[in-house]
């Protein structure tokens, strides 16, 4: 990476975070701290308003902008690729919304590499996509934003069907197919639910953020099932 480049990256993270520590910075950009304390450093004098300490943290003051670098070949390639797979496995609303934003993007770059975006080889197929995987992805994704639990008719893997209620905390892709993470009322535990064995699913009433039964449980949970032998 080009110190420009590097530079940039910087003041992107800062802006992004409330604070970052040259440490975290380090280990996200590949170089030494003192690498990123002399780029903060070069950053403060060139009029970039960092405010923070060392063993601290870093951010850039609310309210400032920067003007982006242009995107490389590589990064028009990584964001089209991105979204042509968001719209094949990400159901219509999302479709919908990357179309949108691939369009946005595409109207940004120079006229020299908007043909780059169209002409990028790698493509993620969706005729062989049942619709109605995406309208139950649609459901499950405002179910999760909106705090809903919901009713599932359910197949596990030893084929035997079963009815549960659970709290949906987030949505795994695996390349192949999609999982939801959930607390499972049913069995007082989490569980992930494949969407291809969902037969039927409704949304019920609300459920409210409960400790021990948070997105952040269940990751953790999941990490410490993991057999690294």
């Amino acid at each position: 990476m080009r110190r420009a480049e590097r530079l940039f990256q910087i003041a992107q993270y800062l802006r992004g975070r409330r604070l970052t520590t040259a440490h975290q910075l380090s280990e996200w950009l590949a170089v030494s701290e003192r690498t990123i304390y002399r780029d903060i450093r070069d950053l403060s004098l060139s009029g970039v308003p960092i405010e923070g300490e060392a063993g601290v943290g870093y951010r850039v003051k609310a309210g400032y902008d920067l003007q982006p670098l242009m995107f490389s070949t590589d990064e028009i390639e990584a964001m089209v690729t991105g979204m042509r797979m968001v719209q094949a496995w990400g159901g219509p609303q999302l479709a919908a919304s990357s179309a949108a934003a691939l369009a946005k993007i595409t109207l940004a770059l120079p006229r020299e590499k908007r043909d780059f975006v169209e002409a990028t080889p790698l493509f993620a197929p969706d005729f062989h996509i049942d619709p109605l995987h995406g309208e139950r992805l649609e459901t499950i994704r405002q179910a999760i934003g909106k705090q809903n639990k919901l009713l599932l008719d359910y197949v596990d893997a030893k084929q035997q069907a079963t009815c549960r209620t659970i709290w949906p905390l987030a949505l795994y892709f695996w390349g192949g197919g999609w999982s939801i993470a959930a607390w499972c009322e049913t069995r007082s535990d989490f569980r992930s639910f494949r969407l291809d064995r969902i037969s039927t699913l409704h949304i019920v009433d609300c459920y409210s953020s409960v400790s021990g039964r948070r997105l952040a449980d269940f990751v953790r949970e999941m990490k410490k099932n993991i057999d690294y032998s």
